[in-house]
């Protein structure tokens, strides 16, 4: 990986985290409508798969979904304003946080609904596949949705029709607020991967890098027609379930809360790189051009309109 790449997993990871905290300061400034969850704590999963991807290769997200479609490309001004319900957003101020997507990019949007974006990956997979055009899948998805028949169902169907899709579990260690080593009696997801006769791996999701090689591998492999692969990211969520949930909540304390903020993908890869040799002021200056981006980015979002009332109906399929 040369420098200029460290970098721009540097800067997306901090410009995902910058968002997300913007992104929380309006929901308490009753700025955005509905639920939202953020993505704090998890950035290097999303920033070090899609990097090791091509532009064209699909994704699909999951209910904390900003940050996957930021990772993919997406332009924080126009996803600030789907938060804000405002039609310069991606999806015309209708998607909003829950059901952000980003087209164009072939990020195939977050979903609201637990593990429904695994079948719809797996259904980008076999198209890419039927239309041999070389691209790829990638389902984001929780350790809850490893627990929901569309998981199991949709990597049968991948493993038995050798798809080129990607499974990445990112394992936060909850399923809102059920703890997940309560509910199955396995240590780890990826050992489910057997069962289907396809590789599993586990791996720290709060190593941007070692998310890179793994996907980066992992995409060289389902691209050769060799079937799907499953990688289980560990990493933990900063805040609650959603916004609103009280900040340290019953089902888990204050100290495992702070152990895992040491871990911090953000502060450990910026260490990382200092320690490499890259001068401290460099960085310095991302985080200036970052925190510039998001102040705009809110400007734009504040100062878009709204859906016209005429509009209602367009975009609207079911």
């Amino acid at each position: 990986m040369d420098e200029a790449l460290k970098l721009r997993l540097y800067k997306t990871m901090l410009r995902i985290r910058k968002f997300e905290e913007a992104a929380q300061e309006m929901v308490y400034n009753v700025e955005i409508p509905g639920a939202v969850h953020l993505y704090i704590g998890q950035e290097a999963i999303a920033v070090g798969a899609c990097a090791a991807i091509e532009e064209d290769d699909y994704i699909t997200s999951t209910h904390r979904g900003h940050g996957h479609a930021i990772a993919k490309g997406g332009r924080t001004d126009r996803c600030m304003a789907e938060l804000y319900g405002k039609k310069t957003g991606y999806c015309n101020g209708k998607g909003g946080s829950l059901h952000i997507a980003v087209p164009e990019l072939n990020m195939l949007g977050a979903n609201g609904i637990v593990g429904a974006g695994i079948p719809i990956a797996t259904g980008a997979a076999f198209s890419a596949k039927y239309l041999e055009n070389g691209k790829i899948a990638i389902a984001f998805f929780g350790d809850g949705a490893a627990n929901q028949g569309t998981f199991h169902e949709a990597v049968n169907i991948a493993s038995a029709f050798k798809l080129p899709c990607i499974y990445i579990c990112e394992n936060n260690l909850f399923g809102v607020s059920c703890r997940q080593e309560t509910v199955r009696n396995i240590d780890h997801i990826s050992e489910r991967a057997a069962a289907y006769g396809i590789p599993g791996v586990t791996i720290d999701g709060n190593d941007v890098e070692a998310v890179y090689e793994a996907v980066k591998d992992a995409a060289e492999y389902v691209r050769g027609g060799n079937g799907p692969m499953l990688i289980e990211c560990m990493t933990y969520r900063w805040r609650g379930h959603f916004e609103g949930e009280p900040e340290f909540s019953v089902y888990r304390s204050v100290e495992e809360v702070r152990e895992w903020m040491e871990k911090c993908p953000i502060k450990r890869y910026r260490a990382a790189l200092v320690s490499e040799g890259v001068d401290g002021k460099a960085l310095d200056e991302i985080e200036s051009d970052v925190a510039d981006e998001i102040s705009q980015a809110l400007s734009f979002a504040r100062q878009s309109e709204y859906p016209d009332v005429a509009d209602a109906m367009n975009d609207v399929y079911s």
